[in-house]
């Protein structure tokens, strides 16, 4: 199998990763972050215009560059270790992918304009009942004077704060936890007549989450997407999407994170001698770097799978998320304690990614989720 970039792969990777050099500062990025509008919309605005990474995995037919789940990884990978905190799994890989295999008018006409970046569109599937199985849907819609009504409520919907959009599991049929009779619907949220209400709060890793409730929300005909009770593949398939994508996120968090480490081991100095000289610390750095490449080469494997059937799709996102996770998690331990105390505080990078790297651990399902789903694939 070859795994050697084409012309254009190559180009879309280095082009992203200058502008991130050059134009992402890290500490305006945590001010926004804290204290602000919780992402940067100008930055948005350059992914869309002038780097192209928003259509840059999404076919032509809907507006994209024609790229895929290769050129996916690339950006996820350099958002990673610039510490992005703008939306780009949620919007531009979860939510686009569910516009685009949807179908209809409605979801082809906001696709364009999330490529364009004047729409930002998130996804609300997790419930207080539901845990890490995101079919246990017990919110429901019902139809009603031609339209639709929702009731129900989500929690921890990633990115929402910041969205125009946001598409919402509800159960149209069938019982509270089977796959079958999940409909997607979709939600304006500036024009949503009364029955939203909204709680946004930051999460430990600086971004931004909302749970919702939905008292009666009532819905145009037209916001069922796709086929009635038949949501839940496309779901399925967006969510083994997304975490494909924060695991090249964690890889891109981890080689930054790991190189900071070494750098500051030759500078740090202890009886007399940088303490990257002692071979202890050596060899836990050595560890940190095979964990790195573990997980590199299951998110690579992880992607290029994202197009198999469901079964060894499935299966290769797991392998690649349970990876992933335990790399971030020793990675992560790693570097704090060989930076001291210093690398908790504010002031140093390393305590933001490490932050970063726990979070990314429970995103798209925790690392136990995906070794339990492993096993039960992997045994029929």
């Amino acid at each position: 199998m070859d795994f050697t970039l084409n012309d254009e792969q190559a180009l879309l990777r280095d082009g992203l990763t200058k502008f991130l050099a050059t134009r992402y500062d890290l500490e305006k990025s945590r001010s926004a972050a804290k204290t602000g509008l919780g992402w940067q919309p100008d930055i948005w605005k350059s992914f869309a215009d002038e780097l192209g990474i928003l259509a840059a995995a999404l076919p032509e037919e809907c507006g994209g560059i024609g790229g895929g789940p290769v050129e996916m990884m690339l950006i996820a990978e350099a958002l990673g270790n610039a510490l992005v905190i703008e939306p780009y799994v949620d919007t531009a890989v979860v939510a686009a992918g569910l516009l685009r295999r949807a179908g209809c008018a409605a979801a082809t006409d906001l696709l364009e304009k999330l490529v364009e970046g004047t729409a930002i569109v998130t996804l609300a599937a997790t419930e207080a009942t539901s845990g890490e199985h995101w079919q246990d849907v017990r919110t429901v819609a019902e139809r009603d004077d031609g339209g639709w009504v929702l009731r129900g409520a989500k929690i921890v919907s990633a990115s929402t704060p910041l969205a125009s959009h946001v598409l919402i599991t509800a159960r149209t049929s069938g019982a509270p936890d089977a796959a079958e009779g999940i409909s997607l619907f979709l939600v304006d949220i500036g024009s949503a007549s009364g029955g939203l209400e909204f709680l946004h709060y930051r999460t430990i890793d600086d971004h931004r989450a909302s749970d919702i409730v939905m008292h009666y929300l009532r819905l145009p005909a037209a916001a069922l997407l796709g086929v009635e009770g038949g949501a839940w593949p496309s779901i399925a398939l967006a969510r083994d999407e997304g975490a494909t994508a924060v695991c090249a996120e964690a890889v891109g968090g981890m080689r930054k994170v790991l190189a900071d480490t070494v750098e500051y081991c030759k500078q740090r100095q202890q009886f007399g001698q940088p303490i990257g000289s002692f071979q202890v610390l050596q060899h836990r750095m050595v560890d940190m770097y095979m964990e790195v490449e573990q997980a590199a080469a299951a998110t690579l494997l992880a992607t290029l799978k994202l197009d198999a059937d469901d079964t060894t799709r499935a299966m290769a996102v797991s392998a690649a998320k349970a990876t992933a996770g335990r790399a971030a998690q020793f990675v992560g331990q790693q570097a704090v304690q060989l930076h001291g105390g210093m690398g908790m505080t504010e002031e140093l990078a390393i305590g933001h990614y490490f932050k970063r790297l726990t979070a990314l651990q429970f995103e798209f399902g925790s690392t136990d989720h995906h070794i339990s789903r492993y096993a039960r694939l992997s045994t029929g």
